[in-house]
């Protein structure tokens, strides 16, 4: 059995299951992992201020968070990438010309251009967000992180950029949202950043993701799982597809390296 000593978990639709609850599975997965020495990761599109509830119940103090944008390892920055604000700008025009809603992430706050919106309303319901704010062009050099709120699919080509590219929210009720993910910084970059800070190889590294953000992260381990109820289009990039997420997935996916028994 090879020496894994890394483990990076993306959270909604790995972790996370439709209902907001964690498997017994999971928890004792993480937690026999964790007993062998391996340093296990959150790696979520999320903001890292939003998911201190979920870290404290798996007992976890390291995170990636907004697509690879900002990381830290038990207190440590490892990364943190802002956005160009030329790029926050561009997209405040758009999204105002076509009406759709956008959600800017700080390292503390979530800025949305409109707070009333139903479709906000609903997104900020679905995830829980507790420290939202209205947009305000003071924040335009501190973000982290960007997710479209309310786009049709043909839609989408209005905010394609050189050296961006977009990613449906891979939750039901969610798929009009899209994460902007940078292609030079995303979650496979940040697990890059980490292994070296580390001094950790690649092959004993793994990776679980459902989602097309995670697409570079589960590229860039040794070992990485999509999902049974991942997005279709991520199996292609992944090594292993284990069990969906209501069905231990992340612990069937561990017992099929020899993790657990």
């Amino acid at each position: 059995m090879k020496h894994y000593k890394i483990l990076f978990l993306d959270i909604d639709g790995t972790i996370m299951r439709p209902d907001d609850t964690i498997e017994a599975s999971t928890k004792k997965a993480i937690m026999e992992v964790r007993r062998q020495g391996i340093e296990v990761f959150l790696a979520t599109g999320r903001p890292l201020h939003e998911i201190s509830d979920i870290a404290a119940e798996l007992d976890i103090n390291s995170y990636i968070g907004y697509n690879g944008a900002y990381a830290i390892l038990n207190g440590k920055d490892i990364v943190k990438e802002a956005m160009d604000s030329s790029l926050v700008e561009n997209y405040l025009q758009i999204a105002k010309q076509h009406q759709h809603e956008i959600v800017f992430y700080t390292s503390e706050q979530n800025a949305f251009t409109d707070l009333d919106s139903p479709y906000v309303v609903d997104f900020i319901k679905r995830f829980h967000l507790q420290y939202n704010v209205p947009y305000s062009p003071s924040i335009a050099n501190d973000i982290l992180g960007i997710t479209l709120i309310h786009l049709k699919e043909h839609e989408l080509e209005l905010y394609q950029q050189e050296g961006i590219h977009l990613s449906q929210v891979n939750v039901e009720g969610m798929r009009h949202c899209y994460d902007v993910i940078r292609h030079k910084v995303n979650k496979g970059f940040a697990v890059q950043k980490i292994l070296e800070h580390l001094q950790i190889p690649t092959e004993c590294a793994i990776a679980f993701g459902d989602g097309m953000n995670d697409k570079e992260m589960l590229q860039f381990v040794g070992e990485g799982f999509a999902m049974g109820n991942a997005h279709p289009d991520l199996f292609a990039y992944a090594k292993h597809k284990t069990t969906e997420v209501t069905n231990s997935g992340i612990y069937n996916g561990l017992k099929s390296l020899g993790l657990i028994q």
